[in-house]
């Protein structure tokens, strides 16, 4: 029976040709709909440049050490004169002023004179915020002034990251002039402290060697002092020859007076022996003279010899104390090294001193040594005297005997007594040479104390070699270090890039799950919803939602609800496919992931709306009529048709998972943007749901039939 209600309404339809034109309004009007504010919503944010700014330029710029000059206000009209994000006007304050109130332009930008002033007040401790003067007229548009007010913000964005580049550029290429200075300045230290290490060490090596000539000179001198000590104990040998021939010459004399005084009487008989004997002692008295007097003058060469060599030990350490004292003075060395030189010239400077006295005394041996020459050759001439005088006397000796055997004895007597004196002189001779030998042994003692302390000084001065040559290493590898490489890192930083991340240190990689391509495309399922709510309502205020009995007597309500129903359900789905398939061809080309499910939501939508529609309108009329209207205008906010439901009152949040636009648009959405899980399926059963209420509503809970 319902099918026969639908078949004859389609007939009626079919035979009343001037409500086809009525019949394709209705199905072409909601598609009009939903195309023109489509198109006219594909890409409104293209058109901004249309929206009229006005821009005042009053900035006198500003001068600091850090920056330099700026002139915030120049750069930005500069930028902006670029920009076609927004209409810009250049104009002056009061032009803008004017602009403003008239409405030619929706708002204005004032950059005031001390603005760049103000932003440099930030380098000098003294900070001033800067501000942009924003006016901006509300009435002539609810839109415009939101877009104005993100150009606005956008500018203000824009300055702040500018002016933070430059600061940051300007202090970056401060940092990296300051690490360039600092890593010169290194360079150079480093090169000077080589070349002061160079320096030293040379020094050093020149004192070490110094040190070992000083340390072969001393050498030479112990041998020399060693030749002299055995020249001294030839001199010694030769005194004790000297003193045994005097003893000897003692002997002589005193049996020379014992025969004078026993063989007086035999006396000329005697005088050949006597003249032998006395020629026979006055040539050993002479041999043993000249023996004597070669030995002395022997003694007084050595002597003379060890003069020489103490003097050129003595003048060796001058020189020696010169020298370390020129390397304490000059050579730059540590304080521990320094003292330690110093002790070294004390004891130098001590032995010195010594060898000085041994040099006095030496040469005290030296003049007694003449003395003692001189006393021998005034003994040998008394000597020669005396024989002389004895051979004369013995010529006359028988005649003289009895006048000079007395002379004769005194003559003797003062011989011996000359022989214990030369024999005393000897013997003092023979001390001062002991003495002599004991200060050459000494000498040779404090030479080779000498030796050892320069030997331990040139240790010492090959320590801190040694340690200079590892200073110089550590230095030269100074330039691998941490330290040094972050040095060089600071000298090569990059004072643009860094200013750029400064301005803007984090950079936002956007990935898009659902892309849309347009305006359009992401606002057609509000409008394609929105189309087919008014299309499905058009039809109840069009057509009538009552049936009548003619050609179907007997109906019963539910019967009639529904052969209606089919009518209304065959225009709903004419709708959709017309404001489907329009919205996916021709200028407007909405974007989907799937052009059938996006037609064939579009027609499931259709079949929904009209369901509820034509329920409410048969359950309660004219007031039903009003509820649908009600529903259009609380579905628009209410279901995240424009904004999200988040920014929404609380009413519209509460009302919200009530709405049928709510799944509508969601599950359009799917089709348009791309599919997740099973949401799609779960906004078409939601809707589902809707129907079924509806259907609840006009065939079971209505309250009564109308004729």
């Amino acid at each position: 029976m319902s099918w026969r209600v639908f078949t004859r309404d389609i007939g009626r339809l079919a035979r009343a040709r001037k409500t086809w034109v009525i019949v394709v309004g209705v199905l072409v009007t909601p598609a009009l709909y939903a195309w023109f504010n489509i198109n006219a919503f594909w890409d409104p944010y293209s058109n901004t440049s249309n929206i009229g700014v006005a821009v005042v330029n009053l900035d006198e710029g500003a001068t600091s050490d850090l920056t330099g000059s700026v002139d915030v206000g120049a750069q930005v009209v500069e930028q902006l004169e670029n920009n076609d994000q927004l209409g810009w006007q250049f104009m002056s304050e009061a032009a803008a002023h004017d602009a403003v109130a008239s409405g030619a332009v929706y708002a204005a930008i004032v950059i005031p004179a001390d603005f760049s002033s103000d932003l440099l007040s930030i380098t000098s401790g003294e900070f001033t915020q800067p501000a942009l003067i924003y006016y901006v007229n509300e009435k002539s548009s609810a839109i415009a002034p939101k877009i104005t007010d993100v150009g606005a913000s956008t500018l203000d964005r824009q300055i702040t990251q500018a002016f933070t580049e430059q600061v940051a550029e300007a202090a970056t290429q401060a940092l990296k002039n300051a690490g360039n200075s600092a890593e010169q300045g290194l360079l150079t230290a480093r090169g000077d402290a080589l070349s002061a290490l160079d320096e030293a060490a040379e020094t050093i090596g020149a004192a070490r060697q110094d040190i070992a000539d000083l340390n072969s000179g001393l050498a030479d001198s112990r041998d020399t002092l060693s030749s002299a000590r055995a020249t001294l104990d030839d001199a010694d040998q030769t005194l004790q020859d000297v003193q045994t021939a005097i003893a000897q010459a003692q002997t002589i004399i005193d049996e020379a007076q014992q025969e004078i005084l026993v063989f007086t009487d035999a006396a000329t008989s005697a005088y050949v022996d006597g003249v032998t004997a006395l020629a026979n002692a006055s040539a050993s008295v002479r041999v043993s003279m000249t023996d004597l007097n070669r030995a002395l003058q022997q003694a007084g060469t050595g002597v003379d010899t060890a003069i020489d060599e103490v003097s050129a030990v003595v003048e060796a350490n001058a020189a020696a104390i010169a020298k370390l004292q020129e390397i304490v003075d000059g050579a730059g060395v540590d304080a521990e090294t320094a003292q330690r030189l110093t002790e070294v010239i004390s004891a130098l400077e001590q032995r010195n001193q010594t060898d000085q006295k041994l040099l006095a005394d030496l040469k005290a041996l030296n003049s007694g040594v003449a003395d003692t020459i001189a006393a021998i050759q005034a003994s040998v001439d008394a000597v020669d005297s005396a024989l002389t005088q004895a051979q004369a006397a013995a010529t006359n000796l028988r005649d003289v005997l009895s006048t000079s055997v007395p002379g004769l004895n005194r003559a003797m007597s003062a011989l011996s007594a000359a022989a214990g004196s030369f024999s005393a002189a000897v013997q003092a001779q023979r001390g001062q040479l002991t003495q002599a030998d004991l200060l050459l042994a000494g000498l040779d003692t404090q030479l080779a104390s000498t030796s050892n302390a320069l030997t331990s000084l040139d240790g010492d001065l090959a320590s801190i070699q040694d340690g200079l040559g590892v200073a110089r290493t550590d230095l030269v590898a100074l330039s691998a270090a941490s330290a040094w490489s972050g040095l060089s890192t600071l000298t090569g930083l990059a004072p643009e890039q860094i200013a750029q991340f400064i301005a803007e240190p984090v950079q936002v990689d956007e990935t898009v799950l659902f892309p849309v391509a347009s305006y359009g495309s992401a606002m057609a399922a509000l409008f394609t919803n929105l189309s087919l709510w008014i299309g499905a309502f058009v039809l109840m205020v069009i057509f009538k939602t009552e049936v009548d009995a003619e050609g179907v007597a007997g109906i019963t309500v539910r019967q009639a609800y529904v052969g209606r129903f089919l009518l209304f359900a065959m225009l709903a789905v004419a709708q959709g496919l017309i404001v489907g398939i329009g919205n996916l061809v021709g200028d407007i080309g909405i974007q989907t992931v799937s052009p059938v499910a996006y037609v064939g939501t579009g027609v499931l939508v259709a079949l929904a709306y009209v369901s509820i529609i034509y329920a409410l309108c048969v359950s309660f009329g004219h007031v039903g009529r009003g509820l649908c209207f009600l529903l259009v205008i609380m579905q628009i906010p209410g279901a995240s048709g424009l904004y999200p439901i988040e920014m929404m009152p609380g009413f519209f949040r509460a009302i919200y998972p009530v709405l049928p636009f709510t799944y509508g648009i969601d599950a359009m959405r799917e089709t348009i943007a791309g599919f997740y899980g099973a949401h799609y399926w779960r906004f078409i059963g939601t809707l589902a749901v809707f129907v079924a209420l509806a259907f609840l509503l006009g065939l079971v809970l209505r309250r009564r039939w109308r004729t």
